[in-house]
């Protein structure tokens, strides 16, 4: 398994963005006096719907990439390839957040934050490919 001590990393870095932002969209919501769940003022320019929707993002991204990327080891998936593809989707993710959190012209649909979270998306499936390969082959 330490060969893909690089990949394992990756995805524990994942969960831990996840949870942080679990953390920041809870506390963040206690200090505007709401409770937990959605935030309905579903608007850009509202921050606290800003970091739900990022958390959010984040938990339906995670299931996916963790599952491909396990599946990938397992499946024997060459150990530099499959690190650089996790801290590929790592780095997008990254990026998605912070993008998203700061809010303004690049945080709206269809602009900049968009392309970060179908760009994560994309290399979650090549993952999957490849696993897919590795184990059929």
């Amino acid at each position: 398994m330490e060969v893909y001590a690089l990949s394992i990393v990756g995805v524990l870095v994942v969960c831990l963005v996840s949870l942080g932002l679990a953390s920041y969209s809870g506390m963040s919501k206690g200090k505007a006096g709401l409770l937990g769940g959605t935030v309905f003022d579903a608007r850009d320019e509202n921050p606290l719907y800003r970091i739900d929707r990022v958390h959010m993002n984040s938990v339906e991204a995670l299931g996916p990439f963790a599952i491909a990327t396990v599946l990938a080891i397992l499946a024997g998936v060459g150990a530099v390839l499959l690190a650089v593809l996790v801290w590929l989707h790592v780095a997008i993710r990254l990026a998605h957040a912070v993008v998203y959190l700061r809010g303004g012209e690049p945080a709206k649909g269809g602009k900049l934050r968009t392309i970060l979270y179908v760009l994560a998306a994309l290399v979650t499936f090549v993952i999957i490919l490849v696993a897919a390969w590795a184990a059929l082959t």
